[in-house]
Order: C-alpha cells, then structure tokens, then sequence
C-alpha cells in the first residue's frame, strides 16, 4: 500500500489546479455558458472540502501513531523533510520539484536543524522570471509548517535560513524506544535483493595485501545492507559459467538435433535460455545432461564447442563490429570500447563481466548490484554498464549498478605497500603481525595482570582485527591510504583503539555502580530519559542521528561517515561524563552513595549504538579489555 496522506495530498493538489483552472475560464468567457463550469466548479470545491477534512483525519492520526514511537528508530532528518516538504508545497503549490534541503545544525546556539531551501527557491524563481526575496519565501514557508510531533519552535535567521528547535520530550520518548526495543533500523519501504561483488582472490593463488580493502570494504557494505533490512548476495567472482553453457547445449541438442549441419534459428536468445532453465530446474534426467555437457564442452569436444560458438554467435549478432579480428562493442557516450573476442579468439574480462551482470539481473533479480574493486578499474566498469543499458538489459533509473571504487594501499614511505624485497605482502603475515602489535600493546597497558588468559586472547584478536579494518574504514575508500601498525593501534584519536578502549569504559560504569541489565531494563520502562542539561541534550541528539547517518551511506557507499559519527559520539559521550554525574561515591570510602538513573540510561543507550556501529564495520569489542 502507497502513503495515504500522500495520496490524498496528490489528489487536493489536482483538485486545486482544476478549480484555478475553471475559475480562470469562467472569467474569460463571462457568457451565459459559464453556468454549466460554474456548477462542475461548485462539485468541485464540494469534493476537495471533503478530501481536506478527511486528510486533516489522517494527518491527526499519523502524528499520534508517530508520537507513540514505533519500535524502529526515527530518521529525524528524513522527518523534518517530510514536514518542510509539505510546508512548502503549501506555500508555492505552482513550484514545480523545489529544492528541499534540511542538515544538522553546525552550531548549538541556532538550534538543532536547519532547513536552507529559500535561497535555492530563490534562484529557481529568478530563472522562472520571480524576483522574491529568499526571507519572504522562509517566512512563507515557516507560516505553513504542519503540526507534527517534533518541531518545538523555529526562527529565521540571515538571508533565508529557518533555525529547527527539536522537542526534548519527543527526542526522549525515542531513547526511551531505543532502550527498550534495541537498535532497529528504520522500516524499509520494499525489501530489494542487493548482489555486492567483493573480495574475488584468484583462486589458484594464496590472499595478498591487495585483496585486503576490497573484502574489507564490500564486508561492511553487505553489513548494512543486512541491518537495513534487504536480501544480500555476496560474491567472489571467479567467473564460473559452465553450468549455463551445458545447459544451454543440451537444450540446443535436443530442439534442434541436426545443429552440427544446419544452423538452428535461435531468433530469441532470452526465451531460448528460460526455456533451458525451466527444464533444468524441473527435469532431473535433463539436469544430469546439462551437466554432462560441461563436461564434455571443457574437455574441448568438437561437436560441444560448435554449439557453444553458435550460441555465443545469436549474442553477438547485432552488436559487434569488426576491429583488425578483433569484436568489439561500442556503448553510447564511451570513448573506449567493449571488447568481445580477441583477434586470436580469446576473451576478457569485458565478455566476462557482462556475463555476470546479466546473471545478476536476470538470474538473481537484483534491484541494487555493488562492485568493490579498486578504482584504476572504473572506465572498465563504466563501458560494461553502458553496454549493458545499450542492449536494454537494465534501466538505471529502475536498477541501481554502481562500481564502489577505492585507493591503493600505501606503506609508510608513500609508495605501494611492499615487503623490503619488494615482493607483495601475504595477507597472512599481515595479519600475524597484527596480532603480535596488539598483545605487545595490552601488555603495555598491564591488561595481562588483570585478564584471564582467555579473555587476553580475545581482546589481542579484537584489537587487532578491529584496528587493521577500522584503519581501512576510516579512510575515504576514494583516497589511497597509509597503512600504519603504529598510527593504528594508538589509543588517541580517530582509532579502533581508543574506540574500543572507550566503548569498554562506558560498559563498566554499569558495572561499577552494581546494576545489571534487568535493573536497566526496568529503569527504561519507568523513568524519563531527561535532556536538561547541555552535554544530554547533545549526547541525546548524537545517539538520534544514527539513522540519517546510515541513510547517507547508503546514499553514496562511503563508510569512513560511519568511522566519524562513532569518533563523534565517543568524544561527545566524554564530554557528557565529564560534565554530568551518572555515579556519586562518598569521598572517603569510594563507595556509591547515589545512581542517576536517567544518565545511566545515556551510557546505556551509547554502547548500544556504538555496538551496532562495530557490527556493521565487522568489528568485534569485547567487554573487558
């Protein structure tokens, strides 16, 4: 089902044009005819009455739904868009898609959010011809802002932007959500199928340093895509397509038997293949012969690879141009083109990952298909999606294809990371290394005298691994990056380490004031998540901003965002804690005298989300450290 109040919203705003269109005719022809328009005018207005007052119902009843708190989290950001949207459609219903843009506010003092579309619409209307001044137009704006559950008050400051003043109690009665239902994604509008393409070593040869972002990266992305709610495939493309072939062959054999003699007419190459596919997923006998045709098609048997040729030739057809032996494919608006088949009769890559994509359209009926290889690799990509889209296998605007590409990676002295022979570096011997830092660097911190030899175990892994992937994470997957044991396994700054070393502190405070997750578990049932204070009001907004954050990732495959937002809500937590008492000791004894049960629910609900942010970049912390 569609959005109602957008429905009726769509509906209003057709009504609206129809009656300015007829009230426009009835003054032009001022005649006695005008009567019959005027009467369809009345049954108009009659009708959009009706659709006002019963969107009016449904907008009551959507606040109140909202204000109850669903139990998945608010994307506020999203929401506030959604108001403004509505407010300026209200304001300039003739302005055809106006600019919409609502973002956190950079400085506490003028609010929480800003919304800065009036000096956009601005300048669309000067183009239109309309001199308005954009403070008119936010003022306009503001005086057709709906009621809704989360705007406290706004103000209008310097040429046009509307300062936004969230609801503390709103924003409270969402931690008090996320506290008692856990971290829960936004709800998806559809569930769509996402193939990620990553990692793909060469399966004759032993992982390197080289495969380490690509499978760093692609994992955290499918991690995302999990959590949000879509059907993943993740997949090493070691381009595997006998199976198909056989299939096809044995098709091939028994539609048309004389095939070794007669060219057989395979006009429709996709009907052909799902008639194949039908048969080789409902007929065992078929099956079995399909896969003994691959066999047969490998082991370079005449009559199998005649077949497989005039198969490859119906694809072909049409296509292709002749390029000094070579067959080669020019897409629309590509400079370089696809080549097809060698001039000796190989293929390359290009014929293989155009295979693949068509496998994932039509096969695995992705909606969303992610590569993540490295970014020297873009103009290939770039020629396969558009010969693709050419043959009319796919619409970008329908189906979302996209190369995620990423930098190389550096040792310290800026050049390609290499060993001092100047051989690759294993992956292996990456990894070990890893682990030896990482227990030197817990025994340096003396975590060897207070730890079991377990759970020292366990931390030196999740440091270790935790550091080697944040290090990667955390860098701009556009960019090149450095990679550094030292820099990474500090626990100062933008790092796994002190990530982890502050996610660990924040777990104890539980710990040392004796409350265990029942007694957390009540106090979210009962008692208010107050916001009073300066650094709970910026932890609280920090902790909300999780979904808009996820949001963007999604939006541009850029996972450093998240590596900032958990650096952000880190040293935001610490500012919290350093202003705000959640335990009181006696100054003598040490002991606890008073809990503020309020500000252990902040603690509660940083590590919870600070948990899920180390799930999704595959980050494992451990609870003592």
């Amino acid at each position: 089902m569609g959005d109602p109040v957008a429905e009726y919203s769509s509906r209003l705003q057709q009504q609206e044009q129809d009656i300015h269109s007829l009230t426009a005719e009835i003054e032009s022809l001022k005649n006695p005819q005008s009567l019959g328009l005027s009467s369809h005018l009345d049954g108009l207005r009659e009708e959009n009455a009706k659709l006002k007052y019963r969107l009016n119902i449904l907008k009551r009843s959507l606040q109140e739904e909202r204000s109850q708190c669903s139990k998945t989290m608010m994307n506020i950001n999203q929401r506030l868009q959604e108001i403004f949207g509505e407010a300026i459609r209200e304001a300039w219903p003739d302005l055809e898609n106006p600019p919409l843009a609502v973002t956190p506010n950079q400085q506490a003092k003028f609010g929480d959010y800003q919304c800065n579309s009036a000096m956009a619409m601005a300048q669309m209307m000067k183009s239109k011809g309309l001199k308005v001044n954009p403070r008119e137009i936010a003022e306009k704006i503001q005086q057709n802002i709906p009621d809704n559950e989360l705007i406290e008050k706004t103000e209008i400051a310097g040429p046009g932007f509307i300062n936004v003043h969230l609801k503390r109690s709103f924003v409270s009665k969402l931690l008090t959500n996320l506290l008692l239902n856990g971290v829960q994604p936004p709800p998806l509008e559809s569930k769509k199928k996402v193939v990620v393409d990553f990692s793909s070593p060469n399966i004759a040869k032993e992982m390197h340093v080289g495969h380490l972002r690509s499978t760093i990266i692609g994992d955290s992305m499918c991690r995302l895509f999990e959590f949000l709610g879509y059907d993943v495939l993740r997949l090493n493309h070691v381009g595997d397509w006998g199976t198909q072939f056989g299939m096809l062959i044995a098709h091939l054999q028994d539609k048309f038997p004389n095939y070794l003699t007669v060219s057989p007419p395979i006009g429709d190459l996709q009907a052909f293949y799902k008639e194949s596919k039908k048969r080789f997923d409902e007929e065992e006998d078929f099956k079995k012969r399909a896969y003994q045709c691959v066999v047969k098609l490998q082991s370079k048997d005449p009559a199998f690879i005649k077949g497989w040729n005039l198969i490859c030739d119906v694809s072909r057809n049409g296509l292709v141009e002749m390029d000094e032996g070579r067959k080669i494919v020019f897409a629309p608006g590509q400079q370089i083109p696809l080549t097809v088949v060698k001039s000796d009769g190989g293929y390359t890559y290009d014929t293989s990952d155009l295979a693949a994509l068509r496998q994932r359209l039509f096969d695995e009926k992705a909606d969303i298909i992610i590569y993540v290889t490295d970014s020297g690799q873009s103009t290939h990509f770039q020629v396969v999606f558009a010969a693709a889209q050419m043959i009319g296998w796919y619409d970008p605007k329908v189906t979302r294809v996209e190369h995620a590409g990423f930098g190389v990676v550096l040792g310290e002295d800026k050049k390609k990371f290499k060993t001092r022979s100047g051989d690759t570096v294993r992956l292996m011997d990456l990894l070990d290394e890893g682990l030896k830092r990482s227990m030197d660097k817990l025994k340096e911190k003396d975590r060897d005298k207070v730890l079991s030899t377990e759970e020292l175990t366990k931390a030196q892994h999740s440091v270790a691994f935790g550091c080697i992937k944040y290090a990667d994470l955390s860098h701009n997957r556009i960019n090149d990056y450095v990679f550094s044991f030292d820099k990474m396994l500090d626990d100062r700054g933008n790092t796994a380490a002190y990530l982890l070393y502050a996610f660990t502190r924040i777990r104890s405070i539980a710990r040392l004031a004796n409350i265990d997750e029942v007694a957390l578990r009540k106090a979210a049932e009962t008692t208010d998540v107050l916001l009073q204070h300066d650094k709970e009001w910026k932890l609280g907004k920090c902790l909300m901003r999780f979904p808009e954050i996820l949001q963007k990732i999604l939006d541009d495959l850029l996972l450093h965002t998240l590596c900032d937002y958990l650096y952000e809500l880190a040293t935001t937590f610490t500012e919290f804690y350093d202003s705000c008492y959640c335990i009181e000791k006696d100054r003598q004894t040490g002991e606890v005298v008073k809990v503020n049960m309020w500000r252990m629910l902040l603690c509660d609900a940083t590590a919870a989300i600070m948990a899920k942010g180390f799930d999704i970049l595959g980050i494992n912390p451990v609870s003592r450290m």
